[in-house]
């Protein structure tokens, strides 16, 4: 009863989360002990991973803050890459292309920006998130033109572009820009990246995430738009219930045009923050994984902005401090794309949950209805 109350109360969508990342260390619990392992020791080397507990030893340059640092860098696209899933949801849309949004405004960026080096940081940053902004947002305004006017699922669609960015895209990197050492695309210059790399701090070599500033400041500003603005209602709306927010006046063509719009700019800046931000490079043919764990970032969250960010932590801290827990407990670290998916099975649920919780208070109100009248009777 205890649990209903919080599933139906004021903060039901925080319990929902809480019981989500509970039910998920439980389960990831069970199936590390059945491979033999120690999940406390698991646990506690994924958090080593990422900079908050500190290891046994370091080696030379390097110690728990560049560890924190280089989760922080990895955290700032995950929180944009949720927000931009978050910005469609709330329109009743499914976003399943971010991996490819990300990928296409990073590419471009890269290659307009990324290997120019006449550029200053003063030019070349703002340059790249300008970039960012209207590559992904034109890639996700496409998909809402699709939806309207060819009535095309945005599921299939963003699928299928996928697919051709991620083609195109290797093809020009194979072509033009492959770096033929590493086989990947060439690093970009340091004043059009989004990371300050080289920064010491004491004895420690560290790298300044700029773009956690940045998806810091678009979680406020998509959380305000959803809360205070009329774009944000009609979105919102058109969510709930297109027919009626169509016979209300709401024009719904143009709220899904700008709604996967607005999905697409907020991908496009955590592509360029992914790859002109965390890793440098972009590897051929290859989506990134932050695109779909985007969704159990946004599921987790319960759709909300500013949740994003905590939920974002969450899942991070399974993504990034994988390595270190693999060479510690002996687990490949792919286990931790199994934990991500376990999570988003249980945030998935958490509809489900309030339902549950709903009923059980409604039957427990009618059991004392009831008895209040037969004790009223006798």
């Amino acid at each position: 009863m205890f649990l209903s109350r919080r599933l139906t109360g004021k903060y039901a969508s925080l319990w929902v989360s809480l019981l989500a990342i509970l039910m998920t260390l439980a389960a990831a619990s069970i199936l590390l002990l059945a491979m033999g392992k120690n999940p406390l020791i698991a646990f506690r080397s994924f958090l080593q991973g990422c900079g908050m507990i500190p290891k046994e030893n370091y080696g030379g340059g390097s110690g728990m803050l560049t560890d924190l640092l280089d989760f922080l860098n990895y955290l700032a696209p995950l929180i944009l890459a949720s927000l931009a899933f978050i910005a469609a949801f709330k329109a009743g849309l499914f976003n399943i292309g971010i991996a490819g949004q990300m990928l296409l405004a990073g590419f471009t960026a890269t290659v307009l920006v990324g290997y120019n080096k006449g550029l200053s940081a003063v030019v070349a940053k703002p340059l790249v998130l300008l970039i960012g902004l209207l590559v992904g947002g034109m890639t996700g305004a496409l998909i809402g033109w699709l939806k309207y006017r060819f009535n095309i699922h945005e599921v299939v669609s963003t699928i299928m572009l996928n697919y051709i960015i991620s083609y195109l895209t290797g093809f020009f990197i194979n072509n033009n820009y492959v770096d033929m050492m590493t086989r990947n695309s060439k690093v970009c210059s340091p004043d059009s990246r989004l990371t300050l790399t080289n920064i010491m701090i004491g004895d420690l070599k560290c790298k300044i995430p700029l773009g956690l500033i940045i998806a810091i400041l678009i979680a406020l500003l998509v959380s305000f738009l959803f809360r205070k603005t009329v774009l944000g209602f009609e979105i919102k709306a058109v969510g709930q219930n297109r027919r009626c927010s169509e016979y209300t006046g709401i024009r719904v063509n143009r709220t899904i045009l700008l709604s996967m719009g607005l999905s697409g700019a907020i991908a496009g800046l955590a592509g360029v923050a992914y790859y002109l931000g965390y890793t440098n490079t972009i590897i051929p043919k290859t989506l990134p994984g932050m695109g779909y764990d985007s969704i159990s970032v946004a599921l987790l969250g319960s759709g909300a902005p500013i949740g994003s960010i905590f939920a974002a932590i969450v899942v991070s801290v399974f993504q990034q401090g994988a390595n270190y827990m693999s060479s510690t407990v002996g687990v490949a670290k792919e286990i931790a794309s199994l934990i991500t998916g376990i999570l988003l099975l249980f945030a998935s649920c958490g509809n489900y949950m309030k339902y549950k919780a709903a009923r059980k208070m409604q039957l427990a109100e009618d059991l004392r209805r009831t008895e209040g009248k037969e004790a009223k009777a006798l």
